[in-house]
């Protein structure tokens, strides 16, 4: 997936796999997003959680409704230095107005980053 606009666009998030609650998604360890120690910055990994987390429940949510997070939480397990970062996202739970899901973000074979967040789900106006 292309031209996603906004910040996933800066960050230059790709959907490799996106199918009923369940998302793979990649992003670069690029310089400009490094901190000045030389690791990609927290706030980089959190967007790309925050991202993939609302994605996710695109598939399996009635058309025209949207999806709004409600509150995530991640754990920094180790530094990225360098390399790709990939996101597989897992819908936990699905209602009618909320979901949760969970986030694993690897690098080099490496669990980074590991998240659970929940949406809410905003209904399309009938």
């Amino acid at each position: 997936m292309t031209d996603l606009g906004g910040l996933p666009d800066y960050l230059a998030i790709r959907h490799t796999e996106l199918s009923a609650g369940h998302l793979v998604a990649e992003m670069d360890a690029r310089k400009e997003l490094l901190t000045p120690f030389g690791s990609l910055h927290g706030g980089c990994l959190s967007a790309f959680v925050d991202h993939c987390l609302g994605v996710v429940f695109y598939p399996v949510i009635p058309t025209g409704a949207w999806v709004a997070t409600t509150e995530f939480k991640l754990n920094l397990i180790k530094p990225v230095l360098t390399g790709i970062c990939q996101a597989t996202a897992q819908v936990l739970a699905l209602a009618k107005r909320s979901g949760v899901a969970r986030i694993d973000v690897v690098n080099n074979d490496r669990l980074v980053c590991a998240a659970q967040g929940t949406v809410t789900i905003v209904l399309p106006k009938t």
